[in-house]
């Protein structure tokens, strides 16, 4: 079973005629804005004089499309012996990390990495790409001088609403759309009562959706938090961890006498006493760490 904590990548065989004729690619997300759940990044790709084709599979901006849709177009591109598409999901743990850690990493960032190891890998694969589309993510113009700093050779279009302009990046929104919404739907809970996902019910994901909301009241543990479909790092959740969460406070280090607690530095002290550690830490020889 696949280990939800961790990125992984899916993908099509590389067509061969994709290997010999000059292509056209394009890279959308789905699953950006979601409390719940993982990000997914797509990339598909077909020859330049097949983009006409590709347009006629009916492939446009995922959420314009209903599920069903969506699921019938990609097993038509999927049948086509011209389009290959690869996708990269992005565990919630990892966006999380990324953004609580203390050197910050943006979903921005996360974003750009993405969609710039999309493109690697499909150069390193065979893909004779001469032209990218690329849905934005922040300032089009910094984006697109980012991409192009990395592959001077291609000729890359960065642009806003990408996915309804050019086909190609309909077709990439349509592959993470999918992927994501499999991941959803088989999602497994050994932290929960329940342990799939067809026995709970959350809404769309987003954090302004009420069902959403009560999702997360409903299924945190007071002591360990959420379940890893869960991105903690979101101000939603965060709340809700505030609200139904057991506060955690970690208890410092005995020190040698002549040293001062990091502490003394700041603020009032009102003896020089040390904090001794509770005795559930001292029996299990339990100790502060600064790195795993």
């Amino acid at each position: 079973e696949q280990d939800r904590t961790r990125n992984f990548c899916l993908n099509s065989k590389v067509p061969e005629i994709c290997k010999n004729e000059p292509c056209v690619a394009g890279i959308d997300e789905a699953g950006r804005g979601p409390v719940l759940g993982p990000m997914v990044y797509g990339i598909c790709y077909c020859p330049k004089d097949k983009e006409d084709h590709l347009k006629e599979t009916g492939c446009a901006d995922s959420k314009t499309l209903t599920e069903e849709k969506r699921e019938k177009i990609l097993d038509v591109m999927c049948s086509e012996g011209y389009i290959g598409w690869e996708v990269e999901v992005i565990s919630p743990t990892t966006i999380s990390n990324c953004m609580l850690q203390r050197q910050k990493y943006s979903l921005n960032e996360i974003s750009h990495k993405s969609a710039i190891n999309l493109i690697k890998r499909a150069i390193e694969a065979g893909v004779k790409l001469t032209d990218v589309f690329v849905d934005t993510v922040g300032p089009a113009e910094k984006y697109e001088e980012k991409l192009k700093s990395f592959f001077p050779e291609l000729n890359i279009t960065v642009a806003k609403k990408a996915d309804s302009k050019f086909p190609v990046v309909g077709a990439a929104s349509i592959c993470a759309k999918v992927t994501r919404d499999i991941c959803l739907k088989t999602w497994t809970f050994p932290e929960l009562s329940a342990p799939s996902a067809a026995e709970l019910s959350w809404g769309s994901g987003y954090p302004n959706d009420p069902e959403t909301k009560k999702f997360l009241i409903n299924n945190i543990d007071p002591i360990f938090g959420f379940s890893q479909l869960v991105r903690f790092s979101w101000s939603t959740a965060e709340k809700v961890l505030e609200e139904n969460a057991v506060t955690v406070e970690w208890e410092e280090e005995e020190l040698p006498k002549q040293t001062r607690s990091m502490k003394s530095y700041f603020g009032k002290q009102s003896d020089n006493k040390l904090h001794h550690k509770h005795r559930y830490f001292k029996d299990r020889n339990l100790t502060s760490v600064v790195k795993f």
